[in-house]
């Protein structure tokens, strides 16, 4: 009897095993392979503008997407604290500015900067979580102009309004990670481990909790879930996506200045995780490919209408109406909408009196 028993726990165990890849989609594989193999075909420009920079502010957005998918909370921070990890692997590493730069070697500097980012954003969380809808965005919102005018008028930390340049990824393995090639590596490894981070977390019980503190977090509280806990803690986790994302743009653009972490760049992140849908994380990533798109190749359109060049943010700000009236929950509600469309039963009666 033992023996069998044991085989039939070997038998459910390989069926499990079986059951979860083949519950991957055909379609997640496919995008997998493509991604791995993209830099075959692809020009540099497009590795490192066009995706490169899709990831990293996909992983930014992620941020804001944990915030607010998961714990009902919209903040307009997360590119402050982004900016915060940037800054600090400018003054803790190396860069040109060499007065204000401590030229740390990178296995220091990157967690300390890390470590002071999480620091900032569960600063935020303490205060922001004492407020709710409407309040929280715009509380959130001052926190990031404050940190704007505080980076741009602070010369002794922050070398005001020129900031740092001459900002690179650590030589490792002998690997120019700033060449084309090896940062599109290197920010998709990132953002894929940003990505399932989230996702684990969103299903582990810190996850359910929050989800739970988000619906109903007064029940929540009676049950006996730390309501504030739950949330300022939600927003130290999103921290850790966020800065990684701001260190990857600092190497991105081999500098970091207050323009970076202005007002206008925070509202971005907000239209990147709503273009993509709220839902799901993958909708940051996806709302950041469309948002890159739209921003790297706008100006070429209008001019090629006859329009000034300058006026990109138009077509992006249309773009995105366009997106938000057809569907709330951005690209993945209408994909949602065109699935469910393709499955209706054609003989159903859209009539609710109307039985046959």
């Amino acid at each position: 009897m033992s023996t069998i028993k044991t085989n039939t726990a070997l038998i459910k165990v390989s069926d499990s095993n079986q059951s979860w890849l083949e519950s991957i989609p055909a379609s997640y594989w496919v995008v997998g392979i493509l991604l791995l193999i993209m830099p075959l075909f692809a020009s540099d420009f497009v590795l490192f503008q066009i995706f490169g920079w899709t990831f990293i502010l996909g992983m930014i957005a992620l941020s804001l997407m944990f915030l607010a998918g998961y714990g009902g909370m919209v903040s307009l921070a997360q590119m402050s604290i982004a900016g915060v990890a940037g800054y600090m692997v400018a003054i803790f590493g190396d860069s040109a500015i060499t007065e204000i730069s401590q030229g740390w070697p990178w296995y220091v500097a990157i967690p300390i900067a890390l470590i002071i980012a999480v620091l900032f954003a569960t600063a935020i969380g303490w205060l922001a979580v004492r407020t709710d809808g409407i309040y929280t965005i715009m509380i959130t919102l001052a926190i990031a102009a404050a940190f704007f005018y505080f980076a741009r008028q602070n010369y002794h930390v922050f070398n005001g309004f020129s900031g740092f340049n001459s900002i690179h990824p650590p030589m490792l393995f002998g690997v120019d990670w700033r060449g084309p090639s090896a940062f599109y590596y290197l920010t998709l490894f990132w953002a894929t481990a940003a990505y399932l981070f989230v996702l684990y977390i969103s299903r582990a019980p810190f996850g359910l909790a929050l989800q739970g503190v988000r619906d109903n977090p007064r029940r929540m509280s009676a049950l006996g879930f730390s309501v504030v806990g739950h949330r300022v803690a939600a927003y130290s986790l999103a921290a850790v996506p966020a800065g990684i994302g701001g260190i990857l743009l600092t190497w991105q653009s081999a500098q970091i200045s207050p323009g970076t972490v202005g007002i206008g760049p925070a509202i971005d992140i907000l239209v990147v995780a709503v273009i993509g849908g709220l839902s799901h994380p993958i909708g940051a990533f996806i709302g950041a490919f469309i948002y890159v798109l739209l921003k790297t190749f706008s100006t070429d359109v209008l001019i090629a209408l006859g329009l000034s060049g300058e006026r990109f943010r138009l077509l992006i700000g249309l773009g995105f109406l366009v997106i938000v009236f057809f569907s709330p929950d951005g690209i993945l509600g209408l994909w949602k909408r065109f699935r469910a469309w393709q499955h209706r039963d054609p003989f159903a009666s859209s009539s609710k009196g109307n039985n046959l």
